[in-house]
């Protein structure tokens, strides 16, 4: 739950850059309102965190950081851009739920009911990107975002 609590910290962060230089209203309000809904996630992965007698990572203040210049890079490169990259780092978000879900106990019932409530989220993110009109990244962007979530994952798993 810690690495899914740094992930939302993340997203958090993203979707806030993303929102500072978003160039249309619509897709600003787009990114605000995901953004308040990924606030509702890291809430309940702090609130399950807690009653797990766990913490959440040390490094939040870095992933959030890095996640609004993140952001708002993506965004300077106009809003399909932006909203492409959000597309893919919600499918990405979604396979490591998936992977997450495969991992937890059955009888882990609260963490189940989370990480399905968010995998349920971020798969309309996702969608809701590209049917603002999102594009497509290009190959090599994907794979540097697939090399620094294992990197974050790793990192907040210990840290």
């Amino acid at each position: 739950m810690r690495v899914n609590h740094a992930g939302e910290m993340a997203a958090q962060g993203l979707y806030h850059g993303q929102a500072l230089v978003a160039r249309s209203p619509a897709v600003r309000a787009q990114l605000e309102a995901a953004a308040l809904e990924e606030g509702d996630h890291l809430a309940w992965c702090e609130d399950r965190l807690a009653e797990l007698g766990a913490g959440v990572s040390r490094l939040n203040p870095l992933w959030y950081a890095g996640s609004v210049a993140i952001g708002a890079g993506m965004a300077l490169a106009g809003d399909a851009i932006s909203l492409g990259f959000i597309a893919e780092t919600e499918r990405q978000v979604e396979a490591h739920l998936d992977r997450h879900l495969e991992d937890l106990p059955e009888a882990d019932a609260a963490s189940r009911t989370i990480v399905e409530a968010m995998r349920a989220d971020e798969m309309r993110h996702g969608q809701s990107a590209l049917d603002a009109g999102g594009r497509a990244l290009p190959a090599p962007l994907v794979a540097m975002m697939r090399a620094v979530s294992r990197v974050m994952t790793a990192t907040a798993y210990r840290l």
